[in-house]
């Protein structure tokens, strides 16, 4: 495709849903990845997790609305019957009562607003649901090097919060390839091993890339999806004077364990967040547990210049990861050889993506979103596909921000919630919970 209406940076699950999007309501869209392969960034590395609570109204709201997707994956995307579909497995998920989550009491109003099903568990429905569990209270969470490391602190859990509609996608990749499969069905055009080395500008707005090939590509419209790149991209666009929100490269290790002997944990077990070991897991394939960390204060972040150049191995963090989550299951068995998954997170300053235009006119980013937007990909894609045709139509996003009618839950909100000019928000965990 040589002249573009729109040139979109990235084929991550977000990327994807928005050309996909976009090729739906008539864009003529290219989408470029540097990768071999759709969905080969950091989606590849996701743990998937669809969950609807979150920490403030509007990203609770945006979560409930992303689970109908899912849900109705198949017809969403309008395929063909042959073509192989990522899998939703509703699960459910479990989020523990602690005093870093407030006992939940804000994320089961904020349930309860939305309409969105949710039940209070004591500690006995707990221990029935994951028998292999101690609710022994560790928290705070430590470090191995810790002298106090694996000791209860007297405490005990008080019980947690399950969302039944929970769940988590098997194949986070195919995803990605879905939606470019179905935004390739209206238009959209694709190519992978096409890095971007340059923004160009013309007239004071922007005008299209360069790829580090030397080849020139126009368009009047680039969207930065571009993952742990983003903030690379943004500073090519010379856009990040007036962001009081910056993303950066984040560095995260996720344990792969095999479940407790005698204790099916793939089919019997369910999400569980658990902030008093500063934990998060879900089911796996094959009978075993994925275990990501929800960044306590003891875990130095490890943040990153080049989203190309770090560390690809295992370090402490796994061990570190993987005794948190025996602190909570004592039979769990931790084989000597390590699996799992190095990746980078795209984390903004207050851990709420950037749905948004910039400063340069035709220029616009969904950035800061690993972590705890990848559930939310269907309708990030539509709302940036209304920002963009808002914009380009004159509408003045800054000073009259997009409003935006979430379709399923027949909510309107606030596109400026996610403004990359926004203030740090204080109701953020600050951390992957979002």
């Amino acid at each position: 495709m040589s002249n573009p209406d729109a040139i979109i940076i990235g084929t991550g699950v977000i990327g994807a849903a928005i050309a996909f999007e976009m090729a739906k309501a008539g864009w003529k869209t290219l989408s470029l990845d540097r990768n071999a392969q759709v969905g080969h960034g950091s989606t590849a590395g996701s743990c998937a997790i669809i969950r609807m609570h979150y920490s403030t109204f509007d990203g609770t709201a945006f979560a409930w609305e992303g689970y109908h997707y899912w849900r109705d994956w198949a017809e969403y995307l309008g395929l063909p019957s042959d073509v192989p579909l990522a899998q939703f497995r509703q699960t459910g998920c479990l989020v523990m009562k602690t005093e870093a989550n407030g006992n939940l009491e804000k994320h089961i109003r904020n349930s309860a607003d939305l309409g969105i099903p949710f039940e209070e568990w004591t500690a006995d429905q707990v221990m029935e649901r994951l028998p292999i569990y101690t609710l022994d209270s560790f928290a705070p969470a430590r470090r191995l090097d810790d002298p106090e490391f694996g000791k209860p602190n007297g405490g005990r859990m008080g019980g947690a919060v399950f969302w039944p509609n929970g769940g988590y996608v098997t194949d986070p990749a195919l995803s990605a390839q879905n939606l470019m499969a179905a935004a390739g069905r209206h238009g959209a055009r694709v190519r992978t091993g096409a890095e971007v080395a340059a923004i160009l500008q013309a007239g004071a707005r922007v005008s299209g890339v360069r790829l580090a090939s030397g080849e020139e590509i126009h368009a009047p419209v680039v969207i930065n999806v571009a993952g742990p790149g983003s903030s690379i991209i943004n500073r090519m666009a010379g856009v990040t004077g007036d962001m009081t929100i910056q993303t950066c490269p984040l560095r995260q290790e996720v344990v792969h364990l095999p479940a407790p002997e005698g204790f099916d944990f793939e089919t019997q077990g369910t999400i569980v967040s658990d902030s008093d070991i500063a934990c998060y897991c879900r089911p796996e394939h094959g009978n075993h547990i994925l275990i990501g960390s929800e960044d306590p204060e003891c875990d130095p972040h490890q943040w990153c210049e080049d989203d190309m150049q770090y560390n690809r191995d295992f370090t402490d963090q796994w061990t570190t990861q993987a005794m948190r989550y025996a602190q909570r299951v004592p039979t769990l068995g931790i084989p000597s050889k390590t699996r799992g998954v190095v990746d980078l997170y795209d984390a903004s300053t207050d851990w709420i993506p950037i749905y948004d235009k910039s400063s340069l006119p035709g220029f616009y980013m969904a950035c800061g979103t690993s972590g705890n937007q990848y559930k939310n990909a269907p309708i990030a894609g539509k709302m940036m596909a209304a920002l963009v045709r808002y914009c380009e139509a004159g509408g003045d996003h800054d000073s009259a921000p997009l409003q935006f009618e979430l379709p399923y839950i027949g909510r309107s909100i606030d596109v400026g919630f996610y403004s990359r000019k926004r203030p740090i928000n204080d109701e953020s965990s600050f951390s992957v919970l979002g």
